[in-house]
């Protein structure tokens, strides 16, 4: 036996039985049996042999390969399995823990009153018509009898741009909007968001509203008082008591702030509606002729209604929340009530 490959066999025997790591094993297989280690040099020194040597030494070296690849294999399934086992033990799983909860959104009580008033009124024969966010002041103003010098602007609190457009204020753009394009008769709701220069605990420079609009030949005070009745008792699942007190908005005439028994108290009288046994809840009014006039309809052959309702003003008295601001603060506490 060649002595070279006797001490090369024990040398690797010693390091590979030493090894703690997988690295450290691919590093030793690299140096014996890797094209520049230690085994493959043997294989090029058998050019220098007599020829005689030549088979019995390629055999010895190839024996040797053999047997350190197997020593190589051997250690590397024990230091595997030695390290598994330590994983294992550093992450099993308790399965008498709790599991997981995923938490699951909710519809905004924004969005689920929004939803409830759009369906109450589709059931009603009124279609869902939308409208910019973005509007010029005739459709916003002007097409709507507010003219340049009217004091209902100071009102509004508008919100300008610096191109000359703004934020709507109401809904009731929407109206002009689809009468231009449409033919009467109108039964039409238009729902989204406005804005208004106006922040308290129960006003928001951003909002949301309904705008109700209805167009006939006969159309009459008491059809809007249903339509607003049925509503109501519809919104709040239970009979209530309503009533119009004469107001004024400029694109309808006689015009009517609505209120409705206190939800709170049960008209009893409490802080919320100032022991009125009130609160206030809408505006409403017959369509004003100037509206008509604007988009060529004759006031003497067509009448119409019309209603705004603020969405967060009904949600706050459906839900008894007394700040408005909580449906802005993304509180999880607050929206996993809903």
């Amino acid at each position: 036996m060649n002595p070279s490959i006797e001490t090369l066999r024990e040398e690797a025997s010693k390091k590979i039985a030493a090894a703690s790591a997988l690295e450290e094993l691919e590093q030793l297989r690299i140096d014996y049996l890797g094209k520049k280690g230690s085994v493959p040099a043997l294989m090029q020194s058998l050019k220098d042999l007599p020829n005689e040597e030549k088979p019995l030494f390629g055999k010895s070296v190839n024996e040797l390969k053999g047997e350190i690849s197997s020593l190589l294999s051997d250690k590397k399934d024990e230091l595997s399995a030695s390290v598994l086992n330590e994983k294992l033990q550093d992450e099993k799983l308790d399965i008498t823990l709790p599991g997981s909860r995923y938490l699951l959104g909710k519809k905004h009580p924004i969005n689920k009153v929004m939803d409830e008033a759009i369906e109450i009124f589709k059931g009603l024969g009124f279609s869902l018509e939308e409208g910019p966010e973005i509007e010029s002041e005739y459709y916003n103003f002007e097409a709507l009898n507010i003219p340049d010098n009217h004091p209902a602007r100071d009102m509004q609190d508008t919100l300008y741009l610096p191109t000359g457009s703004l934020l709507r204020t109401h809904t009731s753009p929407v109206q002009i909007r689809v009468m231009e394009k449409q033919k009467p008769p109108f039964s039409f709701i238009a729902a989204g968001k406005v804005y208004r220069h106006d922040a308290d605990v129960t006003h928001s420079p951003m909002f949301h509203q309904i705008e109700g609009f209805l167009v006939d030949q006969k159309t009459t005070f008491a059809d809007l008082k249903g339509i607003l009745e049925t509503f109501l008792n519809q919104l709040f699942h239970k009979k209530i008591s309503t009533r119009f007190r004469p107001s004024f908005f400029p694109f309808t005439e006689p015009s009517a702030e609505v209120d409705i028994s206190c939800v709170m108290c049960d008209a009893k009288g409490c802080r919320v509606c100032q022991n009125t046994g009130w609160l206030e809840i809408l505006g409403c009014g017959m369509v004003h002729p100037e509206v008509l006039k604007s988009v060529n309809l004759d006031s003497e052959e067509w009448q119409g209604f019309a209603f705004g309702v603020g969405i967060e003003r009904i949600t706050m008295l459906k839900y008894g929340i007394a700040d408005i601001r909580l449906f802005f603060e993304n509180d999880a506490r607050f929206l996993n009530q809903f």
